[in-house]
């Protein structure tokens, strides 16, 4: 960490939050596709906005988005590009990059097909529900769409999921669906994913008890390995969508893996969503480090978790139709960073991501924004305010003063001064209760026309923040082998909860014991 990065965050420690946003807020806020970022209520002002800055450029950080965009080895630990962008491209591009951004078109054709009638189940009837099953990367963004635009769905599609391999979760997907008329879609990138492929051996079985040999005509697989999935279907035909070896899970709801949102929702509104996110890596692509959005996101990542030491994130988004988007995004930063040592095997020097966690606006006003305000440890904040302007304006109105107010309060608190002046009946005992410390840090992202464009801007800013702060911090951002393990460990385990075997491990045993034993 840069010397002076760690000077500027120890001068600013000693000055009010509140004076340095006074003074920087008129700065002009950072812009892109529609967004506006406003940063003034961050611990920083000129000189240490100027020497993060500095940072950012001695770490290459346009450099670094150069490669990702040319396609170069960027994912080392397979040896890989990543060419998730690709897939929202607006144009024709070059080589392996022209094959991914291909790769979507099959599925978004598929989708036309089910919604104008060429596709059908196997009665020939048009069909009525979808059953997405997938789990992680193949889970969270479709689910995030699907939510987000439940309200623009073209069709008459009932539309479920199913991740985990807890068995209720696909019994209560499967309630009150008829397999005659329900499309099962299963998406896994290795096609060998446990808890994927107990759910689809269920889903396949509740198939054919109904369909019988045509239940192939019922399922539709989005895979990286076809030849899996092939025999997986046992020589039957079913539909096969691809998924490219070099866009990773959690960065690839632009793909094939959002097969069912495309026919839930329309085509239309799925491309609408890869414009906008094609707009957002124009930004990126071509914008300077001082005015790119997600460069200068990624620095600011850095400079509260690595300089300043914040160990937390919280994410606020004033938009119901954002209510998952804390969900999605712990996977797409704490899987992609949550990560201590580089590529090179080499731990590496400063904390690096932080705890994502958060929740919707006003909602979580009720809950958990009490320890924001007063509890004792003080956690930057991301607001997103992104509702449906042209809604209800007295709902709208209140919804964005909630967002202003909660920003004002973390940042400027409430002295004992103040409320005695406003409550001079008070008891000194409880007027005590009533002060806010102040002097939380929070960021502030807005959109005045929100839709389907700027919530794929909204997506791709974050994963390109996610890389570059992945950058910063000398990590991978594109594997993942803390995952990994923890699925190794389970198979292991699996004949000692059955009983066939012995844990290895004591506590595991005696857990084991405990768990067998009622």
């Amino acid at each position: 960490m840069p010397a002076d990065l760690s000077k500027h965050a120890e001068r600013l420690s000693k000055v009010s939050l509140a004076s340095l946003a006074a003074n920087r807020a008129n700065n002009v806020p950072l812009s892109a596709s529609g967004w506006k970022l406003n940063l003034s209520r961050q611990y920083l002002d000129k000189e240490a906005e100027t020497a993060l800055l500095a940072f950012g450029k001695e770490a290459d950080l346009e450099n670094a988005g150069t490669s990702l965009f040319d396609g170069e080895i960027v994912n080392p630990s397979e040896n890989r590009p990543a060419l998730h962008w690709a897939l929202r491209a607006q144009s024709p591009l070059e080589g392996e990059a022209e094959t991914v951004r291909q790769s979507v078109q099959p599925a978004l054709d598929f989708a036309r097909k089910v919604a104008n009638g060429s596709v059908t189940a196997s009665n020939g009837q048009p069909f009525k529900a979808v059953l997405h099953i997938g789990i992680g990367g193949s889970d969270f963004g479709p689910r995030l769409i699907a939510d987000a635009f439940g309200d623009k769905a073209t069709s008459n599609i009932d539309l479920r999921f199913c991740a985990n391999v807890d068995p209720f979760d696909l019994d209560r997907a499967l309630e009150g669906l008829d397999p005659q008329s329900t499309l099962v879609i299963g998406v896994s990138k290795s096609f060998g994913t446990e808890e994927t492929l107990y759910n689809l051996n269920r889903a396949r079985a509740w198939l054919e008890a109904a369909v019988g040999d045509k239940s192939e005509q019922h399922l539709a697989l989005v895979t990286a390995n076809p030849d899996r999935a092939k025999s997986w279907l046992g020589g039957r035909e079913a539909h096969l969508f691809d998924m490219p070896l070099s866009v990773g899970g959690r960065f690839s709801l632009w793909s094939a893996a959002s097969l069912a949102c495309m026919i839930y929702l329309g085509a239309d509104i799925f491309e609408g969503i890869l414009r906008g996110a094609a707009e957002m890596d124009a930004h990126v692509k071509s914008t300077p480090l001082s005015e790119n959005m997600a460069m200068r996101l990624a620095l600011l990542d850095y400079w509260n978790a690595s300089v300043r030491g914040e160990k937390m994130r919280v994410l606020l988004a004033y938009a119901n139709r954002l209510r998952m988007l804390p969900t999605y995004l712990q996977q797409l930063e704490m899987e992609s960073n949550g990560k201590s040592v580089g590529p090179d095997g080499i731990a590496v020097k400063t904390a690096t991501a932080p705890a994502l966690w958060g929740g919707e606006g006003s909602v979580g006003q009720h809950s958990y924004h009490q320890w924001l305000h007063q509890g004792s440890q003080t956690v930057p904040c991301e607001f997103i305010l992104a509702p449906d302007m042209k809604r209800d304006p007295e709902g709208v109105t209140a919804l964005t003063a909630h967002a202003l107010a909660q920003a004002e309060v973390l940042a400027n608190g409430r002295s004992l001064e103040e409320v005695k002046a406003e409550e001079p009946d008070l008891t000194d005992v409880v007027a005590n209760q009533k002060v806010h410390a102040g002097g939380r840090a929070s960021s502030f992202l807005s959109h005045a026309k929100f839709g389907p464009e700027a919530f794929g801007a909204l997506v791709a800013l974050y994963e390109h923040r996610t890389y570059f702060a992945g950058h910063l911090w000398g990590l991978n951002p594109f594997d993942q082998w803390g995952v990994e393990r923890g699925k190794t460990m389970a198979t292991r385990l699996k004949p000692a909860v059955s009983g066939e075997t012995k844990a290895d491990d004591f506590a595991t045993a005696a857990i084991i014991s405990m768990i067998r034993n009622g």
